[in-house]
Order: structure tokens, then C-alpha cells, then sequence
């Protein structure tokens, strides 16, 4: 049963995953803590390393199809690798339901930002003859990375909520090479936060394995789909979905607990 459960869950994060690029890794926590019953220390390890196998399957379409920006994944990626480390260490002194009532503000952060207005581009990476200004790209690229490397250590998040509006509204890129893009920077942080987590904790490894192979698997075919498909209203429903699921997780915190 758990394992048929963990299948269903690990599919529905890698269609997300997959399709928007992010977003997805932010039910991972909540559907290994309520749906299969891990404890938050345990979920927030294999929430990363579902979040990192499906990202890595889910970017293949995008690399084919030339949408990643791979020198601004790696400024990201290098930001990010060192507060992935920090978040993994302050989340390992904090209490269990603080760690809850932190990752709801953050769901409820994620869906703000899946309904704000995203026409809107950013000029700060904009392409002129082919050229990067990194000087002024560089600065945002880093401290974005910063934020998103916290919370992924902090919460076990891939942080593509945060990392896709950075890149297309604030650094101006294209929203189909911001996904993909995400994808990579998820994929690394991820990576460092499974290893800065996995000390002292023990891992349900068959039902992780079922989780991780449901999630790859509709990443990679969802992600096919991604790069033709127009995902605003997915986007929408999705962040109605995130709201309702914060508010069951500060209700169970604050009130059933």
C-alpha cells in the first residue's frame, strides 16, 4: 500500500516537475508527511532526492531543444550550493512543527508568486548582440541563488517558484529557457541538500525508490510536453492547490497538534 502510494504521489510531482519546471517540489514534503506518514526530517531528504531525479530526467527535453541558459544556472548553482548547506544546518536545530508552519508561509509565498502577472520582463540579462551583461546580471543572479539555496536546505524545496519568476521578470529571460534553466539550478541544490540532510537519518529506501521512479518517469514525458505547451492556467490551478494545502498544514500544526 505504501508503495503504491508513493507511486501515485511521485507522479504527480514529476508531471509538475516536468511541465512548470518548479513548483511541484513544493508537495513533495507534505505528501511524505501526510500522505505517507514520514516524520520532516525524514520527508525533507527524500523530498531532495525526488525533487533532484526528476529534474534531471525532466531538463533532458529542454537541453534538446536548446532552453537552458547554462552560465546563469552555474552563478546560481555556485550561490546556492554553500545556503543549501547553511539552511540544512539551522533545519536540523529546528523543531518539527516550526519547520511546518515555515514551509506553509513558504507554499503561501509559492502561490502568490504562480498568480502574480508575469508578462512583465526584466532587462537586467538582457541579450544585446548576443552578449550577456554580467555585470549587471551577475549581482541579482547571486543573490537569488542565496535565497533559493536557503530554502531548499531549510525546507528540502527545489525553489523553481522563486527561481523562474527571478529569471524571467527581474533578469529578463525567456520563460521557456527560465524553465529549464530552473531545472538545473534544482538539480544542484537538491544534490547538496540530500547529503547535508542524510546524516543521522534513517530512509525508508523501497517506498523513496517508488517515489523517485513514478516522478522521473512523467518528469521526462511531461517535460516533452513543456516545451510546446502553454502552462498559465496549469500554473493558476496549481497555486489554488498550494494555498489549500498550507492552510491544511498550519491548521494541523496550530490547532490538531
Amino acid at each position: 500500500m505504501a508503495i503504491a502510494l508513493g507511486l501515485a504521489l511521485g507522479a504527480l510531482i514529476g508531471v509538475l516537475l516536468g511541465l512548470l519546471g518548479g513548483g511541484g517540489s513544493i508537495l513533495a514534503v507534505p505528501a511524505l508527511v501526510y500522505g505517507m506518514g514520514f516524520d520532516v526530517e525524514q520527508a525533507i531528504p527524500i523530498s531532495l532526492i525526488v525533487v533532484a531525479a526528476a529534474s534531471t530526467v525532466g531538463v533532458l527535453p529542454k537541453i534538446r531543444a536548446k532552453q537552458v541558459q547554462w552560465r546563469m544556472a552555474g552563478i546560481f548553482a555556485a550561490a546556492g550550493l554553500p545556503a543549501t548547506v547553511a539552511g540544512s544546518a539551522i533545519s536540523a536545530h529546528l523543531h518539527q512543527s516550526v519547520l511546518m508552519l515555515g514551509f506553509a508561509v513558504v507554499m503561501v509565498v509559492a502561490g502568490v508568486r504562480m498568480l502574480a502577472d508575469q508578462g512583465a520582463t526584466g532587462t537586467a540579462c538582457k541579450i544585446d548582440a548576443g552578449q550577456v551583461n554580467w555585470r549587471r546580471c551577475a549581482p541579482r543572479s547571486i543573490g537569488a541563488g542565496l535565497l533559493v539555496g536557503l530554502l531548499t536546505g531549510l525546507f528540502g524545496v527545489g525553489g523553481g517558484f522563486l527561481i523562474i519568476p527571478v529569471l524571467v521578470v527581474v533578469l529578463g529571460v525567456e520563460i521557456q529557457t527560465a524553465v529549464g534553466t530552473s531545472l538545473l539550478i534544482i538539480i544542484a541544490n537538491s544534490v547538496t541538500g540530500v547529503f547535508s540532510h542524510l546524516q543521522g537519518v534513517n530512509v525508508d529506501w523501497q517506498v523513496t525508490a517508488a517515489f523517485v521512479a513514478a516522478a522521473m518517469a512523467t518528469a521526462l514525458v511531461a517535460g516533452f510536453f513543456g516545451t510546446t505547451t502553454d502552462t498559465t492556467r496549469l500554473q493558476r490551478w496549481f497555486a489554488y492547490m498550494v494555498f489549500a494545502v498550507a492552510a491544511y498544514v498550519l491548521v494541523d500544526t496550530l490547532i490538531l497538534n
